[in-house]
């Protein structure tokens, strides 16, 4: 069994978690759609994560939609004492499986609902506001309504903490403005870096920053210097590309995603995995 304490730990909130997390919207059917091929597989990777002491879950009542709760729910209810389960609204699936806005205060309200009832808890964790103007990357617009919804949600006792999801600097900032924002989930990865400075300004500020696709997302990372150097330290690129990213930076946290108890377990003993200076000098200089 691996062991995943010398990740060490970071503040999510009103919560300490272990800086390696489990991402659950590969449990979901394909393109994150519809209930999975093996249910019973996916509870196993649900119970094995919480079994290596991973206490930070990533989700989505839009992931599947629903499915991925429900999972969660039949594989960990009761839950851990020290378990945080983090969702995202502000997403809908068409019915086609496509990635549609819900950014009213009634959707919003909603999915809030939606996902209390399929996780059975009376209150969120954490809830990231995902922000829709462009699904595919962060784009400028107010978020001041919809964060005013969740601010009144948590008011009321449903919601412990508040974050925000494909989000630009100025947005995060108005978020501030509005409620404590706990973490910043935003894409981000060895190859992807745009986000390089705004993750050392949360890091001032004490924020988590959570990237998903943290090993590339549906395209897995591809490099040659990512593969030669996994290869010298007999590792996998993606150990390498999760190690690298708890080098980064103290305040990452990070959330890969699998279906597979095996590649769990090799995200998981990316913990053990020291990169000397040289080694992330030459990691460093992979960009896209």
């Amino acid at each position: 069994m691996s062991n995943i304490d010398k990740s060490e730990s970071y503040k999510l909130g009103s919560y300490t978690v272990n800086r390696l997390g489990y991402g659950a919207m590969q449990l979901a059917g394909p393109g994150v759609f519809g209930p999975p091929k093996d249910r019973g597989a996916a509870l196993t990777v649900l119970r094995e994560a919480v079994a290596n002491k991973v206490n930070h879950i990533d989700t989505s009542d839009f992931y599947g939609p629903h499915i991925t709760n429900q999972l969660i729910c039949e594989a960990l209810h009761p839950y851990p004492d020290d378990l945080v389960i983090v969702t995202k609204v502000g997403a809908r699936r068409g019915e086609d499986g496509s990635w549609v806005s819900a950014f009213s205060p009634k959707e919003l309200t909603q999915a809030v609902h939606d996902n209390l009832r399929n996780l059975g808890v009376d209150v969120l964790d954490v809830v990231n506001l995902r922000c829709m103007f462009d699904v595919h990357q962060p784009t400028e617009g107010s978020i001041e309504a919809q964060l005013n919804v969740l601010a009144e949600l948590q008011q009321r006792g449903l919601v412990r903490d508040i974050g925000l999801s494909n989000v630009t600097p100025t947005q995060i900032d108005e978020g501030r403005s509005i409620c404590e924002i706990v973490c910043v989930q935003n894409y981000y990865n060895l190859a992807h870096r745009h986000d390089d400075a705004l993750i050392d300004e949360l890091a001032h500020k004490d924020i988590a920053y959570v990237p998903f696709f943290p090993l590339g997302g549906f395209s897995p990372l591809q490099s040659s210097t990512l593969s030669n150097i996994a290869s010298r330290l007999g590792v996998t690129p993606m150990q390498v590309a999760l190690a690298w990213l708890l080098h980064r930076s103290p305040n990452i946290l990070l959330i890969p995603g699998t279906s597979s108890v095996t590649h769990l377990r090799e995200n998981l003993a990316a913990a053990h995995l020291t990169l000397s200076p040289e080694i992330l000098s030459e990691l460093n200089g992979i960009v896209s």
